[in-house]
Parts: structure tokens; sequence; C-alpha cells
């Protein structure tokens, strides 16, 4: 939406208004600063010169937003991407992370001098704990660790983005058609639609990206695809608003005042001129992506709640990122066809660190990951590097495996055992890697 429509809206707002109008938006943008709490391991930077985002919708219980629920902690998000803008700004990816990913929540801050555990969890909780004290800057710090750690992407800014901010953007361009191909009702997201296309307000296109149960699978992946083609109309509609002054204005300020970012974006100007990249890109070449990933049931089957990222799709897909080549949806969709649980890949572990149990330790995170482990034992000698080895055929079990150890030496050969992965464990493993 800020690629496609603000920076037209910027343009019409700032050069023909008046500086006063200026002022106003740009005072109403908020910042938080993460920088000190981020720590100090993070990821490089691969490809200098290109950016990468981190956008959340924030699900804020405060307020104006109280009506939506007051059982769950001050601060949610609801949508989590990253939008990528690679250096030579031709084209552009927007990832979604589906908040039902499970995965390793590092240790953050909660305020008050408290500090959480790393765990497992729903990958929106890190918004939640991050921002137990009520900041933003803690809630976008726990968020950006999270993503980092997983998708090694070296995250440079973040933008949180309210319920009312959203709402208001659609008032004031007059609502957005929608085309649900089946009535929708849901109290729990306060909407009731008609099947077929028509215009809805603010609060029902609330309803409308939010809502999950009931409509299609009820999953969250569905819930995405529906953001995303919002996201699309919303620009669209934005676009064709801009000889519209009192239109542009309202969705400037509902956009602004909903709007905390990091103190490098945090105005009007810098706004504008990551937007005015972004507005040469082909619409064609915008790819709007979600984590390849399946549901965690099939690995761990009393799990029916939660999806784990589909390997080595996910890890491919950051890697592109990373190293800027571009990933279109088709081509994701084409690599995604070949689908292989973690619970179809048979992991021998062999200690090679010559410190008693270490072995068992990784294989109980193995099974935990929904791993079949066959069994343990002691390397024949100790090693420097931990290594994931396999026969000729299992290439895409071993790259499974090898997915989620970014630093382990992953080979065939001639040695392995018939059917099986065998990792063998060096110093240099870190059990939050199987996370």
């Amino acid at each position: 939406m800020w690629g496609a429509g603000l920076t037209s809206l910027l343009v019409l707002g700032v050069g023909g208004v008046g500086a006063w109008i200026y002022t106003d938006l740009n005072n109403n943008i908020d910042s938080a600063d993460v920088d000190g709490k981020l720590g100090g391991d993070r990821p490089e930077n691969l490809s200098p010169g290109s950016k990468n985002i981190l956008v959340v919708g924030s699900d804020s219980r405060d307020g104006a937003n109280a009506k939506y629920g007051k059982d769950l902690t001050t601060m949610q998000s609801d949508t989590l991407m990253v939008l990528h803008i690679p250096k030579n700004r031709k084209w552009a990816a927007i990832v979604s992370f589906p908040r039902d990913s499970w995965v390793q929540i590092p240790s953050c801050e909660m305020g008050d001098g408290k500090t959480s555990a790393p765990h497992k969890a729903k990958i929106n909780e890190a918004f939640a704990l991050g921002g137990s004290s009520g900041e933003v800057a803690g809630a976008a710090a726990c968020s950006i660790k999270t993503v980092e750690a997983h998708t090694g992407l070296r995250i440079d800014h973040f933008m949180s983005v309210d319920f009312s901010g959203f709402k208001g953007m659609v008032d004031a361009l007059d609502g957005i058609e929608v085309c649900p191909e089946q009535a929708i009702k849901s109290d729990k997201a306060r909407l009731d639609l008609d099947a077929g296309c028509q215009t809805v307000d603010g609060e029902q296109a609330l309803g409308y990206v939010r809502v999950r149960y009931g409509v299609g699978d009820g999953s969250d992946i569905g819930r995405i695809g529906r953001q995303q083609e919002f996201m699309n109309a919303l620009a669209t509609k934005a676009q064709s608003k801009l000889t519209s002054p009192d239109a542009l204005y309202g969705v400037l300020q509902s956009a602004t005042k909903s709007l905390t970012t990091d103190p490098d974006l945090a105005g009007i100007k810098p706004i504008y001129g990551l937007a005015n990249e972004l507005k040469g890109i082909p619409s064609k070449r915008l790819a709007f992506l979600t984590v390849p990933n399946y549901p965690r049931e099939a690995d761990v089957p009393s799990d029916r709640a939660n999806v784990v990222w589909q390997y080595p799709q996910a890890a491919d897909l950051f890697t592109s990122l990373a190293k800027d080549r571009e990933t279109t949806k088709a081509e994701l969709a084409t690599a995604t066809k070949q689908l292989l649980y973690a619970s179809q890949v048979s992991v021998r572990v062999l200690n090679g660190t010559g410190q008693a149990g270490r072995a068992a330790a990784v294989a109980e995170k193995l099974r935990q990951a929904g791993f079949t482990v066959t069994g343990t034992g002691n390397a024949p000698s100790t090693v420097d590097r931990t290594a994931v080895s396999y026969p000729a055929g299992l290439e895409r079990q071993g790259a499974v495996l090898a997915s989620r150890l970014p630093k382990a030496r992953s080979a065939t050969s001639a040695d392995a055992q018939t059917g099986v992965v065998t990792l063998t464990v060096g110093p240099d493993l870190d059990l939050t890697d199987l996370a």
C-alpha cells in the first residue's frame, strides 16, 4: 500500500496543501528505538544497499480497540511480514509469516528489568512478550530478534500499524470492494457479509482481514491470502483518489496516527523517500509470498493448532532474499510442490564432541521438532564442526535436516548408513538451531 499509493498521496498532500499539513502529519508518527534491545548477535546484510523492513499489524486492545476483546495481553500482532527491497530497486517481495508458525522465541526484554527465557511458541507471541510492559520498542525488538533468528535476514527498519488507522484509511476512501465467494458471519470478527462483490467500510474491512474461523479451511494461511488481496485493492483505490484532497488527507491522517516506526523512518520525509524508491517497481514484479509451511500435526499428531515451515524451501527463500535474488510467487509454488515432512526423515545422531550425553540431548530436540530418530552413538573421533551426511538418493532428506543447521557441513557419503541421514554433532551446534 505504501509503495503503490502513499508516494502520490504525499506528493499532493505535502506539495499542494502547504507546510502546515506536513508538520501536522509528521508529528503524528511515533518512533521507538529498538537498537539497544537487539543485542550484538545479528545477521549480516549480505547485499549492502538492500533493505528489509518488518511490518507488524498491531492488535492492541487499548482505547478504541477495547471492544475486540480484553482477555489478551496489552499488545498483540495480528499480521507479521517482511518487505524486501533489493539494491537495484527493480523488484520487491513481501513475505508473510503465518502467526501460527511454531518457532523458538529467543530471550527478550519484557520491561521492569525482566527477561524471558527462550521457548517454543507461536511466532506472534514475540510481539506480546516484548510488549508486555506496553512499549512498542520492546514488542518490535522481540519480533525482530525472532524473525532474524529464523530467517537469517538482517532487519533494517520496522513499522507497526494499529487497528484504528486501518479502519480510518478505508473510511477515508469511501470503502473498499471485496468479493467473498461465500457468506461470512463471525461474531468474533464482528462481521456479517453476504457472498459476492460489495463495498465494505472500515469496521467491516477490519473484520474481513481478521476473520479466520468459519471461512474456507479456517486457517491462518487463508487469512493471509485475503489480507494480501485487500492490500492490493486498498492501494488501487488510493491511486484512484489522487484528485480528492479530502480523501487523501483522511488517508494520511489515519495512516500516520496509527504508525510507529524506528527513528530513521519516523517522519514524512523518510517515509516519502522509501515510497519513492518503490513507486517505479512494476506491479508484476512485486511478489506477495507466504513462508512455505505445513500443519505441525504431520510431525506432532497432538498439535492441531500450529504450522511449521517447510524445509529446505523456506531456507532457500530466505537465502535468495538475503542475496538479493528475485523469487516469484510461481517459482515458490513450484518449489513447494515436493513436500517432505520432518517426520519422514530418519536421523542417526553421533556425538563428535566428547561431551557425555550430547547425542541424547540433540536427539531429543530432533524428536520434538518431528524428526524420526533411529538411534544415537559416538562418532569414531571428535570433530570440530557439525556435519550432515547421507547416502545417494537421500539428498532431499539431508537438505531438510541441514536447513535447520546453517553452520553444518552437508554432503553425500559412500559410507553413510542406508536409508538414514547421519548427524555428527560438533561443538558448534546450538540446540536452539533445532527449534
